[in-house]
């Protein structure tokens, strides 16, 4: 008999150690943040391309912005600490879906291509493409770009809305030729020198890069509007929830649009 009771005893052992071996590995990143993981424990991850004044740019060597702000006022509710990785802007998608980063705020804009890739939160900004050209330009409205015969080369940062949206807009046409950059900056400069003919963008990059670059001017004609809201990964539906609901909270309150209203104002 005692020596069934022993073996008893360690089998119970052997279990209750082999209960403990099994548990995941970010068992206590999940219980201490709620029950959510996320990529690093204790930290929230922002995946952006900081080169999209006010959302984002880097000023003292940190990346700011809107995006930064709004980024870190999630991150505060959610009692975690904020980590912004820059990165190039068709990277960031890839990024979260490899658990590399838990979500991207860059001016991004729900499209179905995205939508593939991500979820996405509630929005919480709208953003405006709109038209940068020379100020002796030919082109004076966007309608200028759908015009029959038309054969502008249009230079954008590569696989933003500016992008999607004029690559079938305008080269599946066949109404022009669309230049892809990696930086906005670079699309403009490359405006400045005469290697296209005008830059679709987002309408605040634009303000602060026609404001730098002697020359250029933006058209009063907009391009079209869009929604942006934050990337997040399919496979992480606590951290989504989490996330989503705070930004929502955020809105909500006030923060978000005093967040924006710091950076833009109604001029």
């Amino acid at each position: 008999m005692k020596k069934v009771i022993t073996l008893l005893g360690t089998l119970a052992v052997v279990l209750a150690m082999a209960a403990c071996g099994s548990e995941p590995a970010d068992k206590d990143n999940a219980d201490s943040n709620g029950g959510f993981t996320t990529a690093s424990e204790g930290k929230l991850i922002m995946a952006t391309n900081a080169a999209f004044p006010p959302y984002e740019y880097i000023e003292g060597g940190n990346v700011a912005g809107i995006d930064a702000e709004i980024a870190a006022a999630i991150a505060d509710k959610l009692g975690l600490e904020l980590q912004i990785d820059d990165m190039e802007f068709d990277s960031i998608t890839g990024a979260i879906a490899n658990g590399k980063a838990d979500m991207g705020l860059a001016g991004m804009t729900v499209t179905p291509d995205r939508q593939e890739e991500v979820n996405f939160t509630v929005s919480y900004a709208t953003g405006v493409q709109v038209i940068i050209v020379a100020e002796d330009s030919a082109i004076t409205s966007v309608d200028d770009l759908f015009a029959e015969g038309a054969s502008h080369v249009i230079g954008v940062q590569r696989n933003t809305t500016g992008d999607l949206y004029t690559t079938d807009d305008i080269e599946k046409k066949g109404l022009g030729t669309i230049d892809r950059y990696s930086k906005g900056a670079d699309a403009v400069q490359a405006l400045k020198t005469g290697k296209v003919d005008c830059v679709v963008i987002d309408n605040e990059p634009a303000k602060a890069f026609v404001q730098e670059v002697e020359g250029l001017k933006i058209l009063e004609t907009e391009y079209i509007t869009e929604d942006y809201a934050i990337a997040m990964s399919k496979s992480n539906a606590e951290l989504y929830e989490a996330v989503n609901s705070t930004l929502q909270e955020l809105i909500n309150d006030g923060t978000v649009k005093r967040i924006i209203d710091k950076y833009i104002t109604a001029d």
